[in-house]
């Protein structure tokens, strides 16, 4: 199969291939709520995307699935492809704000969950650790989709999101069909953690480093929102994005859970924090770091501020048709949210290959 890695070098913010017209049609029958609908024909992006801040996802619908009662946005032809956005840390579901209408207007059914630890998905039992490794992710991801009965779906996703999209694809390549992964192949483990990086590359994960300590957890839970955006600053240097923009997804960070998921996910990672064992089967299979054999494309924007992976380092891990594409026009780590058109136009191209 082709295995060969294209680097498009393509500007989203010059190039509009579905036009501002298929946000227009789609944005009212969405549950998008606002006082404007999308920008009309001709207008420049907005920050954060194409649409304002006022437009919100205003049909969250909740689900029981596994451990969770998941918070989620079900949008599109119910008969559609079914296609699964998951969002990253410390962003929430907004970041396919403008992604969901185009993959809409084209027929797609867009399903776009809060992870654990994000808006208004809860655990089921107060009891249930509020763990964050790396399976407990995937088996909730498989619970959700599980729960809404969908056999066969495309899924797609950038930092967190882009790892549990890899995840279900790699391991279950028979029902999730088509990836789309921001920043390429992301499963970790904690042997392989263990590595020591460069100085220069250990800089960048400060705020793991900070996360590991009490004073670290405590600063997080006391600041939890200058943090976040903090980490959108750094990760996307060039996007000029709003207090409007970054409130709207803030508001997802207030969860309970939130926290504790955050610290979780990077102490697992340094094996400062135990996984459960009811994820030690799964995470023994991540660990072996299993090929992707579907359909792919990855992305990278060029100016991705948050620590990220040379593509030609993980080209091989893509066995099936894949190609890697390279956006120009400053474009940081919340690549969705930042350069939607050509989010979704990946989306779209991937399904013309499953």
């Amino acid at each position: 199969m082709d295995e060969a890695v294209r680097n498009e070098g393509f500007n989203p913010r010059r190039r509009n291939f579905l036009g501002t017209a298929a946000l227009g049609i789609a944005a009212a029958p969405l549950g998008l709520a606002g006082s404007a609908s999308a920008a009309p024909a001709g207008a420049p992006p907005l920050a954060g995307g194409m649409s304002p801040a006022s437009h919100t996802f205003a049909d969250i619908r909740q689900i029981h699935a596994g451990l969770l009662d998941v918070g989620y946005v079900d949008t599109g032809p119910a008969d559609g492809q079914a296609v699964v956005l998951f969002h990253g840390w410390p962003y929430d579901i907004h970041a396919f704000i403008d992604v969901a209408p185009i993959l809409a207007a084209a027929g797609y059914r867009v399903i776009i969950p809060h992870l654990r630890g994000y808006g208004t998905t809860r655990f089921l039992d107060v009891a249930t650790p509020r763990n964050g490794q790396q399976a407990s992710f995937t088996a909730d991801a498989v619970a959700f989709i599980d729960a809404l009965k969908i056999d066969k779906a495309i899924v797609a996703g950038f930092d967190w999101g882009a790892r549990i999209a890899t995840t279900l694809a790699a391991l279950w390549p028979q029902r999730f069909i088509g990836l789309v992964s921001v920043s390429g192949y992301l499963i970790g483990s904690q042997e392989a953690n263990r590595k020591p990086l460069s100085p220069k590359a250990e800089l960048q994960w400060w705020y793991q480093y900070y996360f590991a300590t009490p004073r670290g957890e405590l600063g997080y839970r006391e600041n939890t929102h200058a943090f976040a955006r903090l980490i959108w600053e750094l990760a996307s240097p060039q996007w000029q994005f709003d207090d409007a923009t970054f409130a709207r997804s803030a508001r997802s960070l207030d969860n309970p859970d939130h926290v504790a998921i955050s610290v979780g996910n990077y102490r697992w990672r340094l094996g400062l924090a135990p996984g459960e064992d009811r994820y030690a089967s799964l995470e023994r299979r991540l660990a072996a770091f299993p090929d992707v054999t579907v359909p792919a494309i990855t992305m990278e924007g060029d100016a991705n501020g948050a620590p990220h992976p040379d593509p030609k380092a993980y080209a091989k891990k893509f066995r099936g048709r894949y190609e890697h594409r390279h956006l120009d026009g400053g474009i940081g780590h919340n690549l969705p949210q930042e350069a939607p058109r050509a989010f979704a136009q990946a989306i779209l191209d991937v399904a013309k290959l499953v």
